[in-house]
């Protein structure tokens, strides 16, 4: 029996409104060693309509960035828009923790497709300024101890999480000790308006 090297893949979908996603799919396939290019997207017949004069790949990508993404006006619009949305992000009240990352993440990687810069450091003050006032005591304890210039994304999750798990935990038992306080004192009322 032949063995075949042949992979099957699924050829990442393409919209007027996730060309940023889509193109960092398409170029990741490329880079596997599968030749598809702009023009993969033929039967999308908006998409193709833009590409089906160009000369070349590089062409045919300039094209579609410009279509989707829009000359540097929109962009800087785009941009600044990315720039409020960061800025205003505050973690909901009851919203866990890795919730409000994955939120921070969406819009941070949003702002670095679109050309800004950001590292790290700028993205954990960010959380830590705008986390929930039950994180409070945690923020205190990591801006006194914790150097972020050496921490990762990863390790400030990992953190905050193992305190949130600390602090559900604590809250379960209040909780176990209030609902076991107020049974007792039920079956004492009733047991002494038996009596």
């Amino acid at each position: 029996m032949a063995n075949n090297d042949m992979v099957s893949f699924q050829v990442p979908t393409f919209n007027k409104n996730n060309y940023d996603n889509w193109s960092i799919k398409i170029k990741a396939l490329r880079n596997q060693e599968f030749v598809l290019s702009p023009w993969d997207i033929s039967h999308y017949d908006d998409a193709f309509e833009k590409v089906s004069k160009a000369k070349s790949t590089k062409e045919a990508w300039e094209k579609l960035k410009i279509s989707y993404k829009g000359a540097d006006p929109v962009k800087k619009v785009r941009l600044e828009t990315l720039r409020a949305k960061f800025e205003m992000l505050q973690m909901k009240e009851g919203e866990i923790i890795s919730d409000y990352f994955s939120r921070v993440l969406m819009v941070t990687n949003q702002l670095k497709r679109n050309g800004k810069k950001l590292d790290d450091v700028k993205i954990m003050e960010k959380i830590l300024r705008s986390l929930d006032s039950n994180f409070d005591h945690m923020v205190a304890i990591i801006e006194e101890t914790k150097d972020l210039e050496a921490m990762t994304l990863k390790q400030l999750l990992g953190s905050l999480q193992a305190y949130e798990e600390k602090k559900r935990k604590k809250e379960r038992i209040v909780e176990q000790l209030f609902k076991t306080r107020i049974d007792g004192a039920k079956e004492e009322s009733s047991s002494s308006h038996n009596n």
